[in-house]
């Protein structure tokens, strides 16, 4: 016996005690059967103790909603003989869009009684089987009411010869990669269509693509437009060939009802539609109607990660075969509300969509494609005389043609203010607590996994809610940097040459050295004007952009400085030409801004002062001591005033070291800007490009302004050339003779890896007189040196390694439009790991 169970499917095996449910369940996978003993077994260690029959149901239900949740096959092994007991079966399987299928053991009662004989544990009396038979006589009539989606009927002669046969969903494709060309709304509009497909690249006579592209249509071929009968012939044509895929939209399937006679109300263009078609032959209508009869609700493609669906569809209703399903993908959802215009007023489902998967859908014309949660309506209304949009997948490209003529006149107008901000930034509004608290898990391109703890999380959270900036600027946080090896040298705790054999060893080639600039580490948004601060970041302060720390905290709490910082950046880079370059209208820099005293104010009054005075004033008392000792002739006193002119000259060091990198600002080019990352700007994440193209490129920029624009030196180092390690050795050395802070060493390639992971994408190399202002001013006596060559750097670097792979996920989730709350995923990660105990002076 042949018993067709769809892949995803509640299946609910119906029996008396004794007809044998579990052995048929044998014809399953263990881990896909929920059997009611095994459960009353997990509740109370005794299969047969029905007292807790109601606990075991209530688990029972639980797994099973779960299984369904995640689209899995699931057998529920019970009597299942009362309509009572199958009630909450068909709840759960309604609520997560699960096909149903029954199957009835229908074991004569003499039989069933004869089994439970042997059975130790079913010596219940024989009026149990006759009650449970007499519910299961009612059944059959009970059956159809439930709508079962299949029914089966199991004699025992059929028990021995089963052969359960999976069929699949049909929306589920995940061995449909693409790359794909998803076709919008075209009703009828055929020479649009055949526009836009030359535009994406296709042949039209025969239609191929030349890289091997598919087609999809989101429905709503037919219809308002002058040539519906075009268009299906290409869509049926290209489908029967495989080169498309089709899903339905509700003009279809209206035009389909009325081929086959059903009675349809003749309007929305439907009475010219089936006018065009009565000019056809006979076989062709036919041919259409069945076409349209076979296309599947939506289509779930390339390992879920995409769904097509004429009004789109919710996660929990993707790859599922209700009624209610492909009621969702043809009309969408409805408030049952009705506006001006007579048209019901449609759920906005997408506003919270929370899926993995990108949504492609039409129905509803907008007048421009808008991201909105990772789903997209790229119906533009071509009929109503708007454009014919086209979306390129995976590379979310969009490609569109506009319409020749108004061939209908819509409804409800089609309009948008240019000037408002997106849908996605208008759900963005406000952001959800849920998102941020608790432990996360967050997949980077990178890094993989990465785990932000929840006590960290709660760090970052109370950071961001009271200090930091407007989040909807927040799309980057720099990463933390790690320090190069420690160096055996005698007189250093840092070298460059233990920077240059980190990359080396790793097989890098070459490396580009810059010089490492005492500032604070700051981030820059800069749009051309505060319009495009409005479009693509969603603020309407009026702002060119915004400076901010490493930890989101707006730089200047004097706005005049920001503003004033910023039109000179807009400034520099238009006269640049990196904007045009770039075609973008904003750009977002890392980079340092000077001086230290502008940020580390606190950190100076607090701590570097007063430990440059405490020093001072301990080297005073220690130099008046060995002077009296040597005055009276102690022995060894002048080994102790070596050690107080020591002291001295210490403390006189550590002061001088941090002063020089303060000033007083009195104006506004007392202020430097030093970029040395052009990280991304419009539709670009620019790690692409070597660190030396991120060096030339800001140093263009630099020259425009010099007086608040600093250019970054740097050398680009071949590390198999022994002359040129040597030389940039030597470029170290005099830099922090001079009082330079150090530099930082990093790979030609902006990222690179070693075939396991990704390097470092920097490490810091800083010079002996910066180090006294981290470790202390005696830190390199040869007993203090020692001590900190044990210092570990692996934890350092691993920090810096993941928040590096934090900050690239979130400018590339912002570059492909993704929700504020993926971006912010990924900023509030960084921030938290700041918060993970990891040496600080490292």
């Amino acid at each position: 016996m042949r018993i067709a169970v769809p892949e995803f499917s509640m299946v609910v095996v119906i029996g008396t005690s004794g007809s044998g449910k579990s052995t048929f369940c044998r014809n399953f996978l263990p881990s896909e059967v929920l059997s009611s003993d095994t459960f009353r077994g997990y509740v109370c260690d005794d299969e047969d103790s029905l007292d807790v029959s109601q606990h075991a149901f209530d688990a029972l239900h639980f797994m099973l909603g779960k299984r369904l949740e995640l689209g899995r096959l699931t057998v529920v092994d019970a009597t299942n003989v009362q309509k009572e007991s199958r009630a909450p079966l068909l709840a759960i399987a309604n609520k997560w869009h699960a096909l149903r299928v029954a199957i009835i053991l229908d074991t004569p009662e003499a039989l069933c009684r004869e089994r439970n004989e042997v059975r130790p544990n079913r010596q219940f009396g024989p009026h149990v089987i006759r009650n449970q038979r007499a519910d299961l006589r009612r059944t059959f009539g009970q059956l159809k009411a439930e709508r079962y989606h299949k029914v089966y009927y199991v004699k025992p002669e059929d028990a021995n010869d089963i052969e359960i046969v999976r069929e699949p969903i049909w929306s589920r494709k995940p061995d449909e990669h693409g790359p794909f060309d998803i076709i919008g709304d075209v009703h009828g509009c055929m020479t649009e269509l055949n526009e836009l497909l030359v535009k994406l690249g296709w042949k039209l006579d025969p239609l191929t693509h030349p890289d091997g592209r598919k087609l999809i249509f989101v429905g709503d071929l037919v219809d308002r437009g002058p040539d519906s009968v075009g268009v299906l012939k290409l869509v049926m044509k290209a489908v029967g060939e495989g080169s498309a895929l089709c899903v339905p939209g509700n003009h279809d399937i209206k035009l389909m009802r009325a081929l086959a006679g059903k009675k349809v109300t003749l309007n929305h263009g439907l009475a010219e539609t089936l006018e065009q078609l009565a000019a056809e032959s006979e076989e062709f209508r036919a041919a259409v109607q069945s076409f349209l009869e076979k296309l599947v609700s939506h289509a779930v493609l390339d390992n879920n990660k995409l769904c097509v669906a004429h009004a789109g569809l919710p996660q929990e209703m993707q790859g599922r075969g209700s009624g209610a399903v492909r009621e969702f993908a043809l009309y969408g959802e409805t408030t049952g509300e009705i506006d001006e215009f007579g048209l019901p007023v449609r759920y906005e489902w997408a506003r919270n969509y929370r899926g993995k998967a990108l949504v492609v859908f039409g129905h509803t014309p907008v007048p421009r494609p808008e991201w909105l949660n990772n789903t997209i309506d790229i119906d533009t209304g071509c009929c109503f005389g708007g454009s014919l949009t086209g979306l390129r997948y995976p590379e979310r490209e969009l490609v569109s043609v506009s319409a020749h003529e108004t061939y209908c006149e819509p409804i409800r107008p089609i309009g948008h203010n240019e000037d408002s901000v997106s849908s996605q930034q208008a759900a963005d509004d406000v952001l959800d607590l849920q998102d941020v608290v608790g432990r996360m898990s967050v997949e980077t391109r990178l890094a993989n996994r990465i785990t932000i703890r929840e006590e960290n999380a709660v760090a970052a959270l109370e950071v961001m809610s009271r200090f930091a900036a407007d989040p909807r600027w927040l799309v980057y946080l720099p990463p933390t940097m790690s320090p190069c090896g420690t160096s055996e040298r005698d007189g250093y705790l840092e070298y460059p040459s233990e920077a240059l054999d980190y990359y080396r060893s790793a097989g890098v080639s070459k490396v580009v050295c810059e010089e490492k600039h005492m500032g604070s580490r700051a981030v820059a948004v800069v749009c051309k004007s505060p319009e495009v601060a409005l479009r693509r970041f969603g603020v309407d302060s009026g702002d060119l952009g915004i400076i901010t720390s490493r930890t989101g905290r707006r730089f200047f709490d004097d706005l005049s400085i920001e503003r004033t910082l910023l039109e000179r950046l807009v400034k520099a880079t238009q006269s640049s030409g990196v904007f045009n370059e770039l075609e973008s209208d904003w750009i977002l820099l890392d980079l340092e801004l000077m001086p230290w005293s502008a940020k580390a104010v606190g950190l100076l009054r607090e701590q570097y002062a007063p430990v440059g005075a405490a020093a001072e004033a301990s080297a005073r008392i220690w130099t008046e001591v060995t002077t009296l000792l040597a005055a009276r002739g102690v022995e060894g006193a002048e080994a102790f005033q070596e050690k107080a002119h020591n002291r001295a000259a210490s403390a006189s060091r550590f002061r001088d070291a941090y002063r020089r990198y303060c000033w007083t600002v009195n104006s506004i080019e007392d202020y430097k800007l030093a970029p040395f990352h052009l990280l991304s700007s419009e539709g670009n994440v620019h790690i692409d490009k070597s660190n030396e193209w991120h060096m030339a490129t800001l140093a263009r920029i630099c020259e425009q302004d010099p007086a608040i624009l600093v250019k970054t030196p740097f050398q680009v180092v071949n590390l198999e050339s022994e002359e040129e390690c040597e030389a940039v050795c030597k470029w170290w050395e005099d830099l922090v003779s001079r009082g330079g802070e150090g530099m930082v060493v990093k790979p030609f390639d902006f990222i690179v890896t070693d075939g396991h992971r990704t390097l470092q994408p920097a490490v810091k190399c800083r010079g002996p007189e910066y180090l006294r202002i981290i470790y202390g001013p005696e830190y390199l006596e040869p007993a203090n040196l020692a001590n900190l060559r044990k210092r570990g750097l692996n934890r350092k670097r691993s920090l810096a390694s993941r928040e590096f792979a934090l900050g690239i996920e979130a400018l590339e989730r912002f570059a492909r439009n993704e929700p504020l709350r993926r971006v912010h995923e990924c900023v509030f990660g960084v921030l938290a790991l700041e918060s993970e105990p990891v040496d600080p002076r490292l």
